[in-house]
């Protein structure tokens, strides 16, 4: 896998870049800005990159916005999120669309190294990996209304793995229930939701961009 590297912590750059090195990867490039991202980006043309939020000049988004550019730009790039941050606003915005290879990690949260590698082939191979904190921050709501008071403990729960990238037979594993079960709660879900199985639209995918925050 050819992987290119964002982080302006050139400690954590140089781990990442070792350790990814060590699994079998190719680090074509790892930068400290979101500028450096997207011009290496264009010139290697990777199959995964992977970077941070906060970055210079400014350390607010500058790495979100980068990755944000690059799927634009370059949809079949793969884009994993490792970040200590959740910026709402563009998180959401990228996620937007088919919802195939990307994924949003949190650093603290990462407990093994095997989790990290897994997201990233996860990504890399054309599906989605969020952190179960990521999506509860995503879904939260400052107003009063809940768009989610309609669906049961169990529907939410399921529509939690959903946005961490599971398919019905992972969430049917990691909840203890059958398949057919995970199949009725989804189905229950877009119906709750109102989401029509319309052509050329994702309703797993819009199932969670429905309730992101801003």
């Amino acid at each position: 896998m050819r992987v290119i590297l964002a982080e302006d912590s050139t400690l954590l750059r140089e781990g990442l870049v070792r350790l990814l090195v060590e699994e079998g990867h190719d680090v074509v490039a790892s930068v400290g800005d979101g500028e450096a991202l997207v011009s290496t980006t264009a010139a290697y043309r990777p199959d995964v990159i992977v970077t941070d939020v906060r970055m210079p000049p400014t350390h607010t988004d500058e790495g979100l916005r980068a990755a944000l550019e690059i799927r634009t730009r370059w949809p079949e790039i793969g884009v994993l999120v490792l970040s200590q941050y959740v910026e709402k606003r563009y998180a959401a915005e990228l996620i937007t669309g088919d919802g195939e290879r990307v994924g949003y990690l949190l650093k603290d949260r990462v407990a093994q190294v095997g989790e990290f590698l897994e997201a990233l082939d996860r990504v890399a191979a054309g599906g989605a990996a969020f952190d179960p904190e990521v999506v509860r921050r995503l879904l939260a709501r400052t107003t009063h209304t809940d768009p989610l008071a309609k669906l049961t403990t169990r529907e939410r729960e399921v529509l939690e793995k959903m946005a961490q990238g599971h398919t019905n037979a992972g969430i049917a594993e990691s909840l203890y229930v059958s398949q057919s079960a995970v199949e009725k709660h989804v189905n229950a879900i877009f119906d709750k939701l109102g989401l029509a199985n319309t052509a050329g639209y994702s309703r797993r995918v819009l199932a969670i961009l429905r309730y992101l925050g801003s």
